[in-house]
């Protein structure tokens, strides 16, 4: 039976997923994990509708970490995260998607989660990228938080997750677009306990802790593809 999965950006949403198969914990070549800036642009801002993405600003992946490769006006950041933005604290199964580079999982964050969560996914990008271990990547989160190197999530923020191109790893692929709403310390119970694979709302990511993740799908005819795909 697949695992559920919560999935990311990701830092990813709640799906069923099948463990990462032929994966050691060894990282693959950094290059495995890079995109051209012109379709990674592209794919981060099929994270969101064109009303918002055409005007967000759009960070890219390189060796030295996200930079920004276009400047938007409306507070609202789009990416594409890798591997390394999967839940590190739970559910503990996902931690292993570090290791599978062909994940790409467009996110648009609006300007608090842009303040809040953006720092946060980038923090366990460079601590994947330097290859810590999923565990170290979890204790690292960890201390910056309590140092106060990371933004307090103390409430409410939001992501669209709508790419139709989106791969959220082995058996899952696209999956369902989606809403990220970041709830801190909220369980899967104060939803009223709904299931994982039900197609309603859940706490999958992090669940109880500052940085956990309420997922909620939405009619997959809002599925965004990437212009040129």
């Amino acid at each position: 039976m697949r695992r559920i999965m919560a999935g990311v950006v990701l830092l990813l949403v709640s799906m069923q997923v099948a463990p990462v198969s032929g994966q050691s914990a060894k990282y693959p070549p950094l290059s495995e994990y890079m995109m051209t800036p012109e379709a990674e642009m592209a794919l981060a801002r099929s994270a969101a509708p064109e009303n918002v993405s055409a005007h967000a600003t759009v960070k890219i992946l390189t060796a030295s970490g996200f930079k920004v490769a276009a400047q938007g006006d409306n507070g609202f950041v789009c990416i594409v995260m890798r591997g390394w933005g999967a839940p590190t604290f739970t559910p503990a199964p996902l931690r292993d998607l570090v290791y599978y580079s062909k994940l790409r999982a467009p996110i648009c964050f609006n300007p608090v989660a842009s303040r809040t969560v953006l720092p946060l996914q980038e923090l366990r990008t460079k601590l994947g990228m330097e290859g810590k271990t999923p565990d170290q990547i979890a204790e690292g989160v960890q201390a910056a938080y309590a140092k106060g190197e990371l933004p307090k999530m103390e409430t409410v923020a939001f992501a669209y997750m709508f790419s139709a191109d989106q791969d959220l790893g082995p058996g899952v692929g696209a999956w369902h677009p989606h809403m990220m709403v970041y709830t801190p310390y909220y369980e899967n119970s104060m939803l009223g306990g709904n299931q994982f694979a039900g197609g309603l709302p859940i706490v999958g990511d992090d669940a109880g802790t500052p940085f956990a993740v309420t997922v909620i799908p939405v009619a997959h005819e809002l599925a965004v593809k990437a212009q040129g795909k």
